[in-house]
């Protein structure tokens, strides 16, 4: 069942996250929201997340700078969620992050994110020791510290008209994680899997899903039966 928690990161903050998990959940992910919060989309996610058979949960991470942030997609909405992300210390996310990581009562976990928190989602993997997969959907810092090592497998999904995201980008990550699985989706722009935005683009958002959950059932589930 859907529910709202409260979580407790390791310096004290309180932060409010989103859970939706299945009865007989094995595998647990983290799913890390874009610059717009834990809004109907993100809730949407954790909940198609939940239906495959996951416990999901998405920390609000605005909470350290602005409890209680659900944006839109509007063009007042994209400024806004930039400037909160900016008064974001990116060493306080990952302590939200493992607080979430925490709330999954150790089942095997996952981390997954989208924009913004495709980025997160790579730290996830090479700054902490929490998880067993990450999956990014288009994060844009990801290049800026693409030599970083990952902990865990990774799999990344970027759009080929990502306006934010150039594909030389993609390239020099590519290069520099040749054990990472990068796929590029040549017609998509950023933010193809949300189905609330203009960008949004079924077919790629299909196959990307496909992959994103293959990766998990391999690197999650399946392992938790080989265990």
């Amino acid at each position: 069942m859907p529910d709202t928690i409260r979580l407790t990161a390791a310096d004290g903050h309180q932060l409010a996250a989103y859970r939706a998990s299945a009865a007989d959940a094995s595998a647990g992910l983290v799913v890390i929201q874009e610059i717009f919060g834990v809004n109907r989309h993100m809730r949407a996610v954790c909940d198609a997340f939940a239906a495959e058979g996951y416990a999901a949960v998405a920390p609000a991470l605005f909470d350290r700078v602005e409890p209680g942030v659900e944006l839109g997609y509007g063009p007042a909405d994209i400024e806004r969620g930039k400037a909160l992300r900016g008064r974001l210390d990116d060493a306080a996310v990952l302590l939200d992050v493992a607080a979430a990581a925490a709330s999954l009562g150790g089942l095997r976990a996952g981390i997954v994110g989208y924009c913004f928190g495709g980025t997160v989602a790579w730290w996830g993997a090479t700054r902490t020791p929490l998880f067993a997969a990450a999956v990014s959907w288009y994060g844009g810092g990801i290049a800026g510290t693409r030599s970083e090592r990952p902990n865990c497998p990774v799999q990344m999904h970027f759009g080929g008209r990502d306006q934010s995201i150039p594909i030389s980008d993609v390239e020099a990550i590519r290069a520099a994680q040749p054990d990472a699985e990068v796929f590029i989706y040549p017609e998509a722009q950023h933010g193809f899997g949300c189905e609330e935005r203009s960008a949004f683009s079924p077919v790629d958002y299909g196959q990307a899903q496909s992959r994103t959950l293959a990766f998990f059932a391999e690197h999650l589930r399946n392992a938790v039966r080989e265990d």
